[in-house]
């Protein structure tokens, strides 16, 4: 509530006020910060009070102001003046603030009104003082000024409307503090005849005195009417100063009453702030020990193991696993609620986060034989800037809900540029026929789903900010599945936080409902807008636009992320082959040629066997490869038994060149023993680029077979990075060492572990031979961020030493600026943020429990492969 409100409806309160006011106490110092604050100026009192034209005339350097910034709206004509400039109110405030008391002027004419008032002040204080606290304490604790003003002839007039009877009577009011010179308040000056009725008025000030001269306009009344009509003069002046004494007292109240707020603010904010440590603690207490149990579950894989005991390590890390996200969950949404998640800007390759989410949702998706694919437009840069961790979040989140609740049918993520979504018909797929979607089912439509974005008007056509600048990538991102959908009744709290569509939901298919609504967080800070559209039983559209800057023209002014996505050796491989797509469906044969064309082969689609037939035996192209879709290849035996035949006549040696594209293991494994036919080489969907590109390796004898990249990652990758190279882990855990050196050992490293950071900084110190060291954030006696500022200090101050000439770098294998990698590893997830990372001189954050992707993630922009030297 607004002080302007506050006082509006507690004014039946104070009945004889005209308004109330606060003005803080500023320094001379603070002045411009304070001004800046206010967006006004601090102006002269004594200006407005003689020339209201001048009204903004700034007030002098002074060593200090009291400037308005609350009032009532009676009386807002103040905000902004400086009472310290006001001849009446400069005293007032000096002595009100000095004696802890409330400090009544000398009658002045009020601002505006120009009627004769006086302003009761009291100081408010920043907290509470002794009673006997000394003037210059109170001086120094004070905060602020509350003023009551009062109009005189106002209260005297509404007091003798009441209560008067039919005759006239005469009152004057008088200050008398200096009785020789008494300042008339109110009322006219008459002759004196001597029968005035004179009564002490107190108005809360001690310092000044005050009374009241009665008397009729007729001449001398009876005694009897002269007595009741004392009496009655004499109630009216109690009346008054009973009134006043109670406004006094009210403005009291209001001053305990901001002080009370004060200190409840103080407590909520203190409570956020126990809050969050009492959520970082938690979630390193629980995320170190799960970090042991996952490692050795992970270690104890590669024993040897029969299948039984296989599937319970399996389960026993799926359940791990399953904790963790729950944990990452939680403290997202505590991030959410206190304001503190904040997003990083750093360079990553779209392309190559999605076929890592593919790779996440693979197995799944193979279980159940659902499609799942992923399509991005060619004029989606390959490089953006923004946060790739929390833009995987999204689509994780949505990808997931979408294979939890989809049974059959498909799920397939779409990339566009906005514009393109209005601008290319291409782009257009209303879906509102079931042939012109992925798998064949109906869908809901994806138009929907953006209905109410304000990036879109009414006739659905961009607003003018869309991606006009080149350093803006506008990108609205559809996922799509044909799931069970949504009950139209649970569709209004779809992004309610901790929200179940029902109460099965979660026994059925688990969860914490809190997905949702934080990925819905994530797209408003990166100014997008997130929505759906779904039809129960048919299955749900979600559909978020997202702003990233463009890093292919700036990508070296920030922190490269990136993930091998179209390696350079992968396209030459296959650069200039020509492959041919049987499928009839125009949408997934779209996908296809999406991801064979990342790796540099021209492709051709045509809808049916007997059409790729004609166009080899045409003999007017070399075809590489033959790719068919398992819908066609299943569709009729006896065609593909003839497709075979005939392409052995042809003699063109195409049994290594024929693919199967199949979404189900069960049904390609099934597949294998139809009719004798020669089964082609089978690539299992979801596609992306490296699984794609082994698969064609291995069939077509080209290049490295075995290297596949992005979303798989085998050892062998990271074997290639740390073979040899010697790291430094320190880690006051000896479970967390144990695990963290044996994941490092499994890949050729030479492993050195210490579990103090100050041992650190001994082997750190310059020069030594260690390529890398990762370090935990929470140690006692020096924590990771002081031992990292302590070891870039040695080394800024060693390579001083080598550019004075005083060190000779040949002693050191030529290396003239020692800078050694440093990588936190911590289980606090909330306070080891990567910008804390970084203003302490790390190079990198890994959260644990880490895994062999995220290893490589981190060591891959630092250590150049090492050659495979094997045979």
């Amino acid at each position: 509530m607004t002080f302007t409100r506050y006082t509006e409806r507690t004014a039946f309160e104070r009945p004889l006020t005209s308004g109330v006011a606060y003005a803080v106490r500023v320094l001379r110092s603070e002045r411009e910060e304070f001004e800046k604050q206010q967006g006004w100026t601090i102006k002269r009192m004594d200006t407005f009070e003689h020339n209201p034209v001048h009204k903004d005339e700034p007030s002098p350097i002074e060593e200090e102001y009291a400037p308005v910034i609350f009032a009532q709206d009676t009386v807002s004509h103040v905000i902004s003046l400086d009472m310290l400039s006001g001849k009446e109110d400069r005293e007032n405030v000096l002595r009100a603030r000095a004696s802890g008391k409330g400090v009544l002027t000398a009658p002045f004419r009020l601002l505006k009104t120009n009627r004769l008032g006086v302003i009761l002040t009291f100081a408010v204080y920043k907290r509470e003082l002794p009673s006997n606290a000394t003037p210059n304490e109170r001086i120094e604790a004070t905060d602020g000024y509350l003023g009551g003003i009062f109009d005189i002839e106002s209260l005297v007039e509404k007091l003798l409307h009441q209560l008067a009877s039919k005759q006239t009577i005469f009152v004057n009011v008088y200050d008398i503090t200096n009785l020789s010179h008494p300042i008339s308040m109110y009322g006219s000056n008459v002759s004196d005849d001597g029968l005035w009725h004179v009564s002490t008025l107190n108005f809360g000030d001690p310092f000044r005195k005050h009374e009241m001269r009665c008397r009729f306009k007729q001449k001398a009344p009876w005694p009897l009417l002269a007595i009741s009509t004392s009496i009655g003069i004499l109630v009216i002046a109690s009346l008054v100063g009973h009134i006043f004494q109670a406004t006094v007292n009210r403005i009291a109240k209001v001053e305990e009453d901001y002080h009370e707020m004060m200190e409840l603010k103080k407590k909520a904010e203190a409570a956020d702030v126990a809050k969050s440590q009492f959520l970082a603690t938690v979630s390193h207490e629980i995320r170190t020990p799960m970090n042991g149990v996952l490692g050795m579950l992970d270690m104890l894989m590669d024993t040897e193991l029969d299948v039984t005991q296989q599937d319970y390590v399996r389960t026993a890390q799926a359940s791990g696993k399953a904790l963790v996200s729950l944990i990452n969950e939680v403290l997202d949404q505590a991030k959410v609620e206190s304001g503190k998640l904040e997003l990083e800007a750093v360079s990553f390759n779209l392309r190559a986060i999605l076929d890592d989410v593919l790779s996440l949702f693979s197995g799944k998706s193979q279980d159940k034989g659902v499609e799942l694919a992923v399509y991005i437009s060619d004029r989606v840069p390959e490089t953006l800037i923004g946060d790739p961790g929390r833009f995987r979040q999204i689509i994780t989140n949505l990808m997931g809900n979408s294979i939890k609740f989809t049974e059959k049918g498909h799920i397939f993520v779409t990339v566009y540029l906005v514009e393109e979504v209005v601008d290319s018909i291409e782009v257009e797929t209303e879906l509102s026929s079931s042939k012109n979607t992925l798998s064949g089912y109906p869908v809901a439509d994806r138009c929907h789903s953006w209905k109410g974005f304000k990036t879109f008007n009414q006739d659905g056509s961009t607003n003018p900010f869309k991606s006009s600048s080149a350093d803006l990538i506008n990108l609205i991102v559809s996922v799509e599945d044909t799931g069970q959908g949504i009950p139209l009744e649970a569709q209004s709290r779809i992004f309610t936080p901790f929200m179940q569509v029902g109460p099965s939901i979660s026994r059925t298919h688990g969860g914490t409902g809190i997905g949702l609504s934080i990925s819905k967080y994530l797209v408003g800070r990166m100014k997008g807008e997130i929505g759906f559209v779904s039809i129960p039983n048919i299955g749900s559209t979600f559909t978020f636009t997202a702003v990233f800057g463009n890093g292919s023209s700036t990508s070296t002014e920030h922190n490269s992320q990136q993930m091998n996505n179209q390696p350079n050796s992968v396209s030459s491989e296959f650069q200039g082959m020509k492959a041919l797509v049987v499928d009839p469906r125009p949408i997934r044969a779209k996908v296809s040629r999406y991801h064979i064309q990342r790796l540099g082969i021209q492709v051709e689609v045509v809808s049916d066997l007997l059409q790729c037939l004609s166009q080899i035996a045409s003999g007017s192209k070399i075809i590489n490869m033959i790719l068919v879709e398992q819908e066609v290849w299943e569709k009729d035996t006896s065609v593909s038994t003839l497709f075979v035949n005939n392409l052995r006549k042809l003699g063109c040696g195409f049994q290594s060149k024929l693919f199967l594209l199949a979404n189900s293991i069960s049904s390609s494994r099934a597949n294998t023993s139809t009719d004798g036919v020669s089964i082609p080489t089978v690539i299992m969907k979801p596609l992306r680029s490296s699984m794609l590109a082994a698969s064609l390796q291995r069939a077509m004898g080209v290049g490295n077979k075995g290297n596949i990249r992005n979303g798989e990652l085998p050892s062998m990758s990271l074997r290639h990075l740390l073979l040899g190279r010697k790291i430094l882990i320190v880690d006051d855990n000896n479970v967390n060492l144990k695990v963290a050196a044996a994941g490092l050992k499994r890949y050729g490293a030479a492993v050195v572990c210490v579990e103090r950071g100050k041992k650190a900084t001994e082997l750190l110190t310059p020069p030594h031979q260690f390529d890398a060291c990762f370090m935990d954030i929470q140690m006692p006696e020096m924590d990771g961020f002081e031992a990292t500022k302590i070891i870039r200090e040695m080394e800024h101050n060693f390579n001083n030493r080598i550019r004075r000439g005083e060190v000779s770098i040949e002693a050191y294998e030529n290396v003239s600026n020692f800078h050694v990698p440093i990588l936190a590893m911590t289980a606090d997830v909330i306070q080891a943020t990567y910008e804390e990372c970084l203003r302490s001189g790390m190079d990198g954050y890994v959260s644990k429990p880490f895994e062999a992707e995220q290893l490589y993630r981190e060591v891959s922009r630092f250590f150049p492969p090492i050659p495979d030297r094997s045979p």
